[in-house]
């Protein structure tokens, strides 16, 4: 797909405009099955590797999501879930919404203020998550953008309703091995405030 940078809401860097609405932004503390964890990419990074809870807790014990994110990566060959593929969107659909029960009144708003425009990640690689500038026209970005299109979801779902109790909690995902520190994850429970 291609987007007009001046026709949407992009976010490159969590500091710059709209930076809050990346998985990097670290002003979104989660807990899930009672573990502190700073981001919802490190969340999502650990989510990769039910079974092994080590792992699990090497990533949740950094304190910035790149650092997170790096150090699942020499894991990934061996021990990613067999099934990533195709669990990886669920996973990410199921980190935003935790995202949004546990921090409501902040990442609502975010998401409220992009109004109706595409929402696109800016990469300088990733064309599944994001989108990256065209060799053509800078001014265009190219990818499948699947990050901004979760986002979009969750954004439509926050409009439809203007209950917020239906966003505060999340229930886990129906997959096998859907697991933290070797233990189910459970439901999520967040707060309207």
């Amino acid at each position: 797909m291609q987007y007009q940078t001046k026709l949407c809401c992009v976010f490159q860097k969590t500091r710059e405009a709209n930076g809050s609405l990346s998985n990097m932004a670290a002003k979104f503390n989660l807990v899930v099955n009672g573990i502190a964890i700073l981001t919802s990419e490190a969340l999502y990074q650990a989510c990769r590797f039910p079974s092994r809870p080590d792992v699990q807790e090497i990533i949740i014990a950094q304190q910035s999501p790149m650092s997170a994110k790096m150090k699942g990566k020499p894991y990934r060959k061996t021990d990613n879930r067999a099934d990533w593929d195709d669990v990886c969107l669920d996973i990410m659909r199921w980190c935003l919404r935790v995202k949004l029960a546990q921090n409501y009144g902040s990442f609502s708003t975010v998401l409220r203020s992009s109004g109706q425009k595409p929402i696109v990640e800016e990469s300088h690689k990733d064309r599944f998550w994001g989108a990256v500038p065209s060799k053509e026209n800078p001014d265009i970005l190219e990818g499948e953008n699947m990050l901004g299109i979760l986002l979009m979801e969750l954004r439509e779902e926050l409009y439809q309703s203007s209950n917020p109790s239906k966003f505060l909690t999340v229930e886990p995902l129906d997959i096998p091995d859907f697991l933290l520190y070797g233990k189910p994850i459970g439901k999520v429970i967040g707060k309207a405030g």
